[in-house]
């Protein structure tokens, strides 16, 4: 196990590297000024120079690079004009738009995704593990047609459709829920959950098709091997036959999907921050490229691309743990 868990982590670590090689070279070394996108419209020709400096653009590509990669380890500090700005490791550049680190922009917005993956998660992981063992009990019955129909329905409805729907539907009509607005965990835990409600609701819906399929083709599967006759022979109780064993096959799969989905949530729902008007990563990302703030856009993008290769990592791990036999690929 710990062979292939030093095996995961330098696979991963390279993935990390090469993928902030092509981070940078998109974002700098691109046709255009880099320091013009940074500053924005308001800078003049002074103002430009001096961004230029703070970012290391009028020294050479190799020590740019260099001062790109060391910044995350090392931190870096920056010239704001009225002073200098010291950015903590691991440091992501500077906004001069909105004269801050781009980490502390970011560890400002993260909770909100944080709290959104992991409720959505919750509701997601119930409702599909849920009805896909409902399903898969009666295989090819009615309520194994409509419960999949209805599930396949919400799948395939775009997530800002949902999400208006939602809204209008139990904000508008209804009114039992209030619109959105992000509360902080800490400052009102009733808030918080009431809040982010809805937005839990659109991403478990439109995901948990993909659990409800699997768990079902996972659990008929596994009732049809050999040892799930036995165990029925031996009179163990059809509860017990499905919940300790038929489901177990299909765990490994879904640990892992659920590790991907968790990081790409993580990563930044835009859609739903966008539709709820929630103040996370996604909606940092649209307000930013709308901006042109260069700095912001590559620390979102390295943030989301360390969250995504992790979450595989972690789907790795939690493969591993549930099926031996991959350990030794």
């Amino acid at each position: 196990m710990t062979v292939f868990l030093f095996r995961r982590l330098l696979s991963a670590l390279a993935v990390l590297l090469a993928l902030s090689i092509l981070v940078y070279g998109l974002f700098y070394l691109m046709p255009g000024d880099p320091a013009e996108l940074a500053c924005g419209k308001r800078c003049d020709v002074s103002e430009l120079a001096q961004v230029r400096h703070a970012m290391g653009l009028d020294r050479s590509i190799v020590a740019q690079f260099w001062t790109f990669i060391s910044s995350l380890f090392v931190g870096h500090s920056y010239d704001t004009g009225v002073g200098t700005t010291w950015c903590s490791a691991p440091c992501l550049g500077f906004s001069f738009q909105s004269n801050e680190p781009v980490t502390q922009m970011l560890l400002d917005r993260l909770p909100v995704d944080l709290s959104l993956a992991l409720g959505s998660a919750v509701l997601w992981l119930a409702l599909g593990i849920g009805f896909g063992l409902f399903a898969a009990l009666r295989p090819n019955g009615l309520r194994d047609r409509m419960t999949t129909l209805v599930a396949m329905t919400f799948s395939a409805t775009p997530l800002f459709v949902l999400a208006l729907l939602l809204l209008i539907v139990f904000c508008v009509w209804w009114q039992v829920l209030p619109f959105p607005t992000y509360v902080p965990l800490t400052q009102d835990p009733g808030q918080w959950f009431e809040n982010l409600l809805l937005p839990w609701l659109a991403i478990a819906l439109v995901t948990a098709g993909n659990y409800l399929r699997l768990t079902r083709a996972g659990v008929l599967e596994s009732l049809g091997q050999d040892h799930i006759r036995t165990l029925r022979a031996y009179g163990y109780s059809e509860r017990r036959v499905v919940l300790r064993h038929a489901v177990r096959g299909a765990l490994p799969t879904l640990a892992t999907m659920a590790a991907v989905d968790i990081g790409g949530v993580l990563a930044g729902a835009v859609f739903t921050e966008s539709m709820f008007g929630l103040p996370g990563l996604g909606k940092l990302m649209v307000d930013s490229a709308n901006n042109v703030d260069l700095p912001v856009v590559t620390g979102i993008t390295l943030l989301a691309a360390f969250l995504i290769i992790a979450a595989n990592a972690v789907a790795d791990v939690l493969y591993a743990v549930l099926d031996p036999r991959v350990r030794l690929a």
